[in-house]
């Protein structure tokens, strides 16, 4: 600790018209950081550092504000560790704070806040940007099987778990495809469009040459991961034999109508109906003839009648 002799701050000048040309010293607490952007990988450690320059209190408060999505929150308060760093952080002399198997939600803005009640200028304080870097998953890869020549295709690649947000690469047989196709003479004829921050690889016009193995990389500052190739093939459209295909259905389909009309007109589809005037009474007995007379159940024979 400096003694209040030491000139330790900033100094103020007297006014020049003074008989006396002095200085005064203004005793202030003043703080900074060797590194402002810290950065580790998931589940290392790290220090922020906050050191203290200048102040004449001997046991200043020292408080540790974590800030994310605008909302701030104590991690260290009253000599504690506090919030979701409990347990794996601790305060380094003077006011640097050491964080311990760092997780990805640690990313977040911090704030070394310093309080000096003997000093003139009693507080100060300093912003650090912590970002704890996460390598990349195997990423999701989809690859069409197969394409037609002249048409389009689109192939996807997609990983959620790498922070930062990775970027992209894409891969056929082994070489890597450039942003503009135009740029290397192995893909100068290819028609594609490359977004290396979605992944999204997409040809709009498919050629012979594009047929292949891709696959896919993504790619951060803690490193990379990639899917497994996958083939796309190319083939012709063999325009003649769909022509003569869709020729042989028609001449199918007019020679099965020609021939429902002509059955029809022979005949052949017609149906007889029987109605009731059509009945017939059944023929008379051999030899017998039988009369009814006036008197209902009464009958005789009209000829002779054989036993």
């Amino acid at each position: 600790m400096r003694s209040a002799l030491t000139r330790i701050g900033s100094e103020k000048k007297w006014p020049q018209d003074s008989l006396l040309t002095g200085y005064v010293t203004i005793m202030a607490v003043n703080l900074r950081s060797e590194n402002t952007t810290p950065w580790t990988e998931e589940f290392g450690s790290i220090e922020l550092s906050c050191k203290i320059e200048s102040i004449i209190t001997e046991k200043p408060r020292i408080e540790w504000k974590k800030i994310k999505n605008g909302e701030p929150s104590y991690v260290y308060f009253a000599d504690e560790v506090s919030g979701d760093l409990t347990g794996r952080a601790k305060l380094m002399e003077p006011a640097s704070l050491f964080i311990t198997n760092a997780t990805r939600t640690d990313t977040a803005q911090y704030r070394c806040e310093v309080t000096a009640h003997k000093d003139d200028k009693i507080f100060d304080e300093i912003l650090i940007n912590l970002t704890v870097r996460v390598k990349p998953v195997t990423p999701r890869c989809s690859v069409p099987t197969s394409v037609p020549v002249g048409k389009t295709a689109e192939l996807r690649c997609e990983e959620s778990e790498g922070y930062p947000k990775p970027q992209y690469q894409w891969f056929r047989n082994n070489d890597e495809l450039p942003l503009d196709p135009k740029t290397s003479p192995k893909f100068y004829n290819s028609s594609y469009s490359l977004d290396s921050s979605t992944g999204t690889l997409r040809f709009s016009v498919v050629k012979k040459e594009d047929a292949g193995e891709y696959y896919c990389r993504a790619k951060n500052e803690a490193g990379n991961s990639q899917c497994g190739p996958q083939k796309m093939e190319v083939y012709d459209i063999n325009v003649t034999a769909i022509v003569l295909g869709v020729l042989v259905v028609v001449i199918v389909l007019l020679c099965i109508t020609v021939g429902i009309c002509c059955a029809c007109k022979k005949g052949y589809f017609g149906i007889q109906t029987q109605t009731g005037n059509n009945y017939k009474a059944p023929s008379k007995g051999d030899g017998v003839d039988y009369v009814r007379t006036e008197d209902e159940g009464d009958f005789r024979h009209k000829s002779s009648f054989v036993i």
